[in-house]
């Protein structure tokens, strides 16, 4: 698999290294095309017609600089993986594969950017956010899109509607 390299520090603050793939291969069988024409900050359709505009990386919640075992399944395949992810106001990385890092950086900031931020950008997209201290739940109109359930040890990704999940797991107090 290939590896891709993406920087736009300014106004995303993804950095995405030339290494082997270690992460989220099952992305690969879930991923959407993104549209970025005419936009400086790279964006993703969360649904069909939900396009998500990626947030400036000062908006984290809490910086992570750690090993991560990840467990993933896709359409009744499942997968574990182990990545390195260094993420904070300046910026993320991260391995990759040939699959469109932008997701990857999407399913990232919904699970631990701030909530007003993430709030702002989902309704500027069409969807609705519910969070509480140890989930989030994202909505188009009543239906369940994306949920996340977030302990201290570990995250757990659902989207409902690609039809994939993921747990990382590490340190993220």
């Amino acid at each position: 698999m290939n590896s891709g390299r993406l920087t736009q520090l300014s106004t995303v603050g993804i950095i995405l290294n030339n290494t082997k793939m270690v992460i989220i291969v099952f992305f690969c069988c879930c991923s959407c095309a993104a549209n970025t024409t005419g936009e400086k900050r790279l964006s993703v359709y969360l649904t069909d017609s939900s396009k998500y505009i990626l947030l400036p990386p000062e908006n984290i919640e809490n910086s992570l600089d750690m090993a991560q075992q990840i467990s993933a399944s896709c359409k009744g395949r499942k997968f574990f993986l182990n990545a390195w992810v260094k993420a904070d106001e300046t910026g993320m990385e991260m391995a990759s594969s040939a699959l469109k890092p932008e997701y990857i950086a999407a399913d990232f900031q919904l699970c631990f950017y701030n909530t007003a931020a993430l709030r702002q950008a989902l309704n500027d997209c069409g969807l609705s956010f519910e969070d509480t201290e140890n989930s989030r739940r994202i909505f188009k109109g009543k239906t369940l899109v994306i949920e996340i359930e977030k302990g201290r040890n570990t995250v757990r990704l659902v989207n409902h509607l690609r039809g994939y999940a993921y747990t990382p797991e590490g340190d993220f107090e």
